[in-house]
């Protein structure tokens, strides 16, 4: 049962945080591809940057996992995450000039749908990186 979750903005990261570690390296891998890119581009042009970066840091990950959504048991479609990061973090990313409630709630159902308390959600759109940090306590 999922009992809150916890939206945390751009440098509220800490250490204490569960994977802490990891999420600052994708950030930080995130930061050098807007760095170098800027705004503007489309997401999948993001996502393979993204994806360059996370080698050059040897982090696991995987790109578009696809996962079944079910309702009343039944299989009702997929959906995609576009990075899920050492089977432990999912990351959504997003080329948008504003991040909106949709895509947090977009963001938040995948940690339900992959069974995961910790992800992030990235927007390259913006004139400076947007990111926040998804945490789903479960009791």
């Amino acid at each position: 049962m999922i009992s809150m979750i916890y939206l945390l903005k751009n440098s509220m990261i800490k250490s204490e945080y569960k994977y802490s570690d990891i999420t600052e390296k994708i950030i930080g891998g995130a930061m050098k591809v807007h760095n170098k890119l800027g705004n503007g581009f489309q997401e999948v042009i993001y996502q393979r940057a993204l994806a360059i970066e996370l080698t050059k840091i040897n982090l696991p990950f995987e790109r578009e996992v696809e996962m079944p959504i079910f309702y009343d048991n039944q299989n009702i479609g997929t959906r995609r995450v576009d990075f899920l990061i050492d089977g432990l973090i999912s990351v959504e990313l997003k080329a948008i000039t504003q991040l909106e409630n949709v895509h947090l709630a977009q963001a938040l159902n995948y940690l339900e749908a992959y069974k995961l308390e910790i992800g992030l959600l990235i927007n390259f759109g913006s004139t400076k990186l947007e990111f926040k940090r998804l945490i789903k306590n479960i009791r």
